[in-house]
């Protein structure tokens, strides 16, 4: 664990085991941290604010770029590190090393613009001035599946705005977030500015987090379930609370589109992270008579992907966090085919030879998928892409809508009117026009719904970590 400037043990001396999920091979081992090591970092994280938020913009901006630099120089060990602990190919661990360093360096440059302004008063003798002040103590908590980025994307802003933080990160990749604080503390960061507890138990660490009245905000990336209890249980002493939480995005074709564009788009985007994201397509609308075009395509494409371990040269699809999370896959896609849908592609745990000690699910493709399936209604989080007809484009937006969730959606038309009504009724933070990639550190991100509270990313990202104080001034 990192506390107070330092890497340390848990209190009561306690590790657990890390291993990669691909082969089964234990990678080590970390400090396993309970309440009092949360309270200590809090602690650390406490006394260190003072001073930490009245350093200027501009030498906290310089810390920031210093760790940018280094994320950069150390780009090749740390994307290797990823593949071995979180399971994700080589060249998706490398685009997400550059993808969570870009955050650092945006937040570097937002630092330097933080404002205030005057404001007129109806009173001749009076002036108003408004200005930004950090939160204070931020916690943070963070998900396994992309291990370094959702670390950057709190810790960035958060020490630009001049807080203080204290993370728990993923009980199945501590040794990334091991790494990004050593980067962080390479570049300069005062001691007990940043702090990390590990812990195979989450709950403890959540309980202190939500509780402890020196915490100012908390923010969490994650499950549904477990972002409502946080949000709820931190409501409770008012801190403020910014949540990132689960998808069920919508992929919708319109009648005008190419279905083969489209299709090669879906693919390419799908089995990403073997599914794992929440903005990973999980419903895909396709018009009736598109519908076998698009499956061709997408069948073939799919076909092609190979998986295993992601440090091997040309796997595209890599392992599952735990066999838990195969199981639900795999439910869902019986209980699909139950119902009459076809598994075009793949519908299968893989289980021999080189995927024998690994948490591995065949990249699939479900043709003739309806709305009574548990698919249809569920995030997947794995490799398969449920594909749904549809005759009417006025209902599919309806279609699309009806979720409890609301992060992102896709659609691909080639009519930039029936691209922009698309956007505007569309119940969903983040959407992709004939874009598959539609993120950036520049641009907010987040979700309506059950997908969250509050944007990450661009100045909104900033914001999240900012109090406004007003000063009304007598001359």
């Amino acid at each position: 664990m990192f506390i107070n400037g330092e890497f340390v043990d848990a209190i009561s001396g306690d590790t657990f085991e890390v291993s990669n999920p691909a082969t089964g091979e234990t990678l080590g081992r970390v400090p396993d941290g309970d309440a009092r090591d949360a309270e200590a970092a809090i602690a650390a994280a406490h006394d260190a604010f003072g001073e930490w938020s009245r350093t200027t913009a501009y030498a906290r901006a310089d810390i920031l770029m210093t760790a940018w630099r280094l994320m950069g120089e150390r780009a090749s060990e740390l994307a290797a590190l990823m593949t071995a602990e979180q399971g994700k190919p080589l060249r998706a661990s490398a685009a997400e090393v550059n993808y969570g360093a870009d955050f650092i360096r945006w937040f570097a440059e937002e630092a330097r613009r933080l404002t205030g302004e005057w404001i007129p008063s109806a009173r001749a003798n009076q002036r108003f001035l408004s200005v930004q002040a950090p939160v204070g103590v931020v916690a943070a908590v963070t998900p396994w599946n992309y291990p370094m980025s959702m670390l950057t994307r709190k810790m960035a802003p958060a020490l630009a705005a001049g807080c203080t933080i204290v993370l728990k990160p993923a009980e199945a990749t501590p040794l990334n977030a091991k790494a990004i604080f050593e980067v962080f503390h390479d570049a300069g960061v005062p001691s007990g500015v940043i702090n990390m507890v590990t812990a195979s138990n989450p709950a403890p660490i959540g309980e202190v987090f939500t509780s402890d009245p020196r915490v100012a905000k908390l923010t969490f990336t994650g499950s549904t379930a477990v972002g409502r209890v946080l949000a709820g249980a931190a409501g409770a002493s008012l801190k403020r609370v910014s949540v990132e939480l689960g998808g069920h995005a919508p992929f919708i074709v319109m009648p005008d589109a190419d279905p083969v564009h489209a299709a090669k788009g879906a693919a390419a985007l799908k089995y990403l992270n073997a599914g794992q994201a929440c903005i990973s397509p999980n419903r895909l609308y396709v018009p009736s008579n598109l519908v076998d075009a698009f499956t061709e395509t997408m069948a073939t494409r799919v076909g092609r992907i190979t998986t295993g371990d992601g440090s091997v040269e040309g796997v595209g699809c890599g392992p599952l966090v735990n066999d838990a999370a195969v199981a639900k896959v795999e439910a869902q896609v019986d209980d699909a085919v139950a119902k009459g849908a076809e598994a075009v592609v793949g519908g299968t745990r893989l289980t021999e030879g080189d995927h024998a000690n690994g948490h591995f699910f065949a990249p699939t493709v479900l043709s003739g998928v309806t709305n009574d399936m548990i698919i249809y209604r569920e995030e997947t989080f794995g490799p398969v892409a449920p594909i749904i007809a549809y005759d009417d484009p006025d209902e599919v937006i309806d279609m699309a809508n009806d979720t409890n969730y609301g992060l992102a959606a896709y659609v691909y038309t080639l009519d930039l009117s029936t691209a922009l009504k698309t956007v505007e009724a569309l119940r969903f933070g983040i959407i992709g026009v004939n874009d598959v990639n539609p993120t950036s550190a520049s641009v907010p991100f987040g979700g309506m719904k059950d997908s969250g509270l509050g944007r990450e990313g661009a100045r909104e990202g900033l914001s999240e970590y900012l109090e406004t104080k007003t000063a009304g001034i007598a001359l």
